[in-house]
């Protein structure tokens, strides 16, 4: 999952960008990149760590112009690498540089096609990078001087006939402006805002609202499934649909986990559809517990709160904060490596003895996808005198890989696959582990858009929206991406680095200049 933002204004976005990131770091914390275009040509910033890392001051001096894009990563597709942070830039035709969020479920094919027919050159192992080159190619066709608008959507559709997957992007053409869109099923999200200046119209696009609320740009509406949006460097915005009928189908793990609650996406509240997962989970714990005996229901903070607090009202219970955590960690979940998610999960969070002594106490979370985090907390709540500890997850069990953006390539790596909720609650260490319904779940985030018929669940049920996703696609996706082959490919070009890049590559540069 990864972040990403456009913005064409009528005076410096440096420090805009700048502040969009941080509000959208809970997104991806691997990698983060500004690249700006004005009088003073491309600019460009991007390395690994936190945006807050990344850009001191005299990288934000440097990132002149009205115009830029920024992105904020962590790794599905590719590695942990420096070469792999984004925004990528090709210099033909004009010079583009890209953003995505996302992953591409057809990589390989392109990958060939861009090498043998195209005659484009990939130095990284980075679905973003193929869809860029994608993307340049058929704007390359398509124009012989400044592209117009539907030059730019032809191109665009194009994307869409060769790209399959998830994906939101924000390309930034040099000397013409920026172009935003989004797969066909609109499973990644994007949104759409404006701001009033007195130079005219400023827009911006983003992967959440939260961003555009903190720089006062006004939500017009989220970014259609297989739209464009062409924004012009002089601020004059065009959008036009996707020629073929679409199937809106949008992920529904931003809304269990990774968007932030007062965000609002496709039309949808995170904050009320968290709300109401806390209501659909209170009525699962009452059907299938109905003689509880819990004194005490604790999130695990902090995408859990909102749910917990539902459930503890609808249970008649007491709501404490029983953990509190450590702001300074990442999330556990997009951390690489199984061994460090487990060692984080002390380091983050530590519990308040008073709640726990000697009590029955429910912990709610909003999901379990490998089980590492779930069976630590449980450990810690046990070790601060709890009397029994339930556990409550208001998504379904995680038993299927996700390909389109989201870190769950691997199916041996959750603790759901070919398990029973009784097996699961005895690896957890759960005196009893209950889990949400599926059907509660979609009836929970689709409560207020009764436009979206379908959302991708592929996690939960292994259904993939796409329809080009088999058995051996899965196979081959784990084998390369699990946990294990990551660490060897970092270890790999890391060692490759010694050897043949002795002198960090500059990535505080003037780009196509």
């Amino acid at each position: 999952m990864c972040g990403v933002v456009g913005i064409v204004s009528h005076s410096p976005v440096n420090q805009a960008i700048y502040d969009a990131l941080t509000v959208l770091q809970h997104r991806g914390q691997d990698a983060a990149g500004i690249v700006t275009w004005g009088e003073d040509g491309l600019r460009q910033r991007k390395s690994n760590g936190l945006v807050r890392d990344v850009f001191r001051q005299r990288h934000m001096l440097r990132l002149s112009g009205n115009v830029g894009i920024g992105h904020i990563r962590y790794p599905t597709a590719g590695g942990s690498l420096a070469a792999e942070a984004q925004p990528f830039y090709v210099n033909s035709p004009y010079g583009i540089c890209l953003g995505h969020n996302g992953n591409l479920t057809n990589y390989d094919e392109l990958a060939e096609l861009l090498a043998r027919e195209d005659r484009r050159h990939l130095s990284t192992g980075s679905d973003s990078e193929v869809l860029l080159n994608v993307f340049a190619h058929e704007l390359q066709n398509r124009v012989n001087g400044t592209p117009t608008p539907d030059q730019v959507w032809d191109a665009v559709e194009a994307v869409h006939e060769r790209c399959k997957g998830g994906y939101a992007v924000v390309a930034l053409i040099v000397g013409i402006g920026i172009v935003a869109f989004r797969d066909p099923n609109g499973i990644r999200p994007l949104v759409l805002g404006e701001r009033a200046s007195e130079k005219g119209p400023e827009y911006m696009v983003a992967s959440e609202s939260v961003a555009l609320d903190v720089l006062q740009f006004e939500r017009l509406r989220d970014v259609k499934p297989g739209e464009t949006v062409f924004i012009e460097n002089d601020g004059t915005l065009h959008t036009r649909e996707h020629r073929s009928t679409t199937t809106h189908t949008p992920c529904i793990f931003e809304f269990v986990y990774f968007a932030r609650p007062d965000s609002i996406l496709d039309n949808l509240s995170v904050y009320k559809t968290r709300l109401r997962m806390g209501e659909q989970l209170a009525g699962k714990i009452v059907r299938d517990f109905p003689d509880h005996d819990i004194d005490v229901v604790i999130p695990i903070p902090d995408t859990s709160r909102t749910s917990a607090v539902q459930v503890a009202h609808h249970l008649g219970t007491k709501y404490r904060e029983g953990f509190i955590k450590n702001r300074y960690i990442g999330r556990t979940f997009i951390m690489p490596g199984q061994a460090e998610r487990a060692k984080s999960v002390r380091h983050k969070l530590n519990a308040i003895d008073l709640e726990f002594r000697g009590k029955n106490v429910l912990l709610v979370d909003d999901s379990i996808v490998r089980g590492t985090t779930s069976r630590q907390i449980i450990k810690l709540a046990r070790e601060a005198g709890a009397r029994k500890v339930y556990f409550a997850s208001a998504a379904p069990p995680v038993r299927y890989p996700n390909v389109y953006g989201i870190d769950m390539p691997a199916a041996s790596e959750l603790i759901a696959n070919g398990r029973s909720v009784e097996e699961i609650q005895e690896l957890i260490g759960a005196d009893r582990l209950i889990y949400q319904d599926l059907h509660g779940l979609i009836r929970s985030v689709r409560h207020d858009n009764s436009d979206i018929r379908e959302f991708d669940t592929s996690c939960f049920s292994g259904e993939y929206v796409t329809g080009d996703v088999t058995d051996e696609y899965l196979d081959e996706v784990e084998r390369r991406r699990n946990d294990s082959a990551k660490q060897q490919q970092e270890a790999r070009h890391e060692g490759r680095a010694v050897v043949d890049a002795p002198h960090a590559k500059s990535t505080d540069t003037a780009v196509g200049m």
